[in-house]
């Protein structure tokens, strides 16, 4: 049989081209799969960035917030602002921490006041008397006998239609106001008598806080007005460079002075708030709703240092009077006569006489 070799090489030509072709698919696909994979990979990576960045992003950095307290950790006050500090840490899933800083750690009062305004420390408790000298208004509410009553006091500071525009008015000098917490309610007390009127104060010298108001207030009371700092009392009066003092009970048994002047009189005739203070720049910078909600539990603290000032004031009684302490009631009717002329003075000005008003009007309603 005769051989078509023509025949034979075109079938052996299509043979290989065949076997050249599926080599070059097989190429193709194993690049294709290595391309995929390494995609793939590039991908994963980025969810896994991805998901780092976004478990980053719900750590919240923890601001601390220092104020500052002249009295010790067992204060109503230092106690109810434990509390807002609890409450405003949690409401605000762990963004701000109070810190507390008792005994004056941090400073005299006119001290921190200065530090808040410079946005050093947060926030302070400061006597009322002191924000006289950032706005003359804030007199109205220290004036004697302003107030009928614990509750009638309370009533009027925390009402932000009578106080919201005074409060605010030291935001141009670093601080704002914040709210006003219970500070007592202040009466006389001596080593010598009871005292029931203005005659019985004559010629003893009662150590006061530092200001001309009430200078002039223990005069017309019949008394010498003294002042001097809290801490050198209980040795004034046992040298005999005071006979007495005016404060409320939780001061009079805590410092002891119960030892030293032996009669507290209910003359009743100062109730003078102490305010929160906070840095401007700091309340400022909190976005809406953690300022509303410092504001929430403020208003809850306040509440619950009124409840426990009473309770510390029934516990004072108790351990003055073991002491040996007598405690007189007095017809204050008296004693409000006597210092009318000092509220003329004082209340000056259109603010001031409307704010006067205010708080009157609020006690016979």
């Amino acid at each position: 049989m005769k051989v078509n070799m023509k025949l034979i090489l075109l079938i052996v030509t299509a043979l290989l081209l065949s076997v050249a072709l599926i080599a070059c698919s097989n190429d193709s696909d194993s690049d294709s799969d290595s391309d995929s994979a390494a995609g793939s990979e590039a991908n994963g990576s980025e969810t896994n960035d991805d998901s780092t960045n976004d478990n980053a992003n719900t750590d919240v950095e923890e601001k601390v917030l220092k104020v500052a307290f002249n009295q010790p950790e067992s204060h109503p006050q230092y106690k109810a602002m434990e509390a807002l500090g609890e409450k405003f840490a949690e409401r605000t899933n762990g963004a701000y921490k109070i810190e507390m800083y008792p005994n004056e750690l941090l400073g005299a009062q006119r001290e921190t006041i200065e530090l808040v305004q410079s946005d050093t420390i947060a926030m302070s408790i400061v006597a009322g008397s002191l924000m006289e000298n950032f706005n003359p208004d804030f007199t109205v509410f220290n004036l004697p006998y302003v107030y009928d009553s614990k509750d009638h006091q309370m009533k009027v500071l925390n009402d932000e239609d009578i106080t919201g525009d005074l409060f605010k008015s030291t935001e141009g000098q670093g601080m704002l106001v914040m709210g006003a917490f219970h500070g007592g309610i202040r009466n006389v007390y001596n080593n010598k008598q009871p005292i029931n009127t203005p005659e019985d104060l004559a010629g003893l010298k009662i150590r006061i806080m530092e200001s001309d108001t009430n200078i002039q207030m223990m005069q017309l009371m019949g008394g010498v007005g003294t002042p001097m700092g809290q801490g050198e009392v209980y040795t004034a009066i046992q040298s005999g460079v005071l006979e007495g003092g005016e404060n409320n009970e939780l001061i009079y048994a805590d410092l002891n002075h119960v030892e030293v002047a032996g009669y507290y009189s209910y003359t009743q005739h100062l109730m003078i708030p102490d305010y929160l203070i906070i840095s401007a720049e700091l309340f400022n910078g909190m976005s809406e709703e953690h300022q509303q909600i410092f504001k929430e539990e403020l208003v809850a603290a306040i509440d619950l240092e009124v409840k426990l000032w009473d309770e510390g004031v029934e516990a004072a009684k108790i351990r003055a009077e073991e002491a040996g302490g007598v405690f007189n009631d007095v017809d204050i009717s008296i004693f409000q006569e006597a210092v009318a002329p000092l509220i003329k003075e004082k209340v000056v000005g259109e603010t001031a006489e409307e704010l006067y008003r205010k708080v009157r009007e609020a006690a016979a309603n």
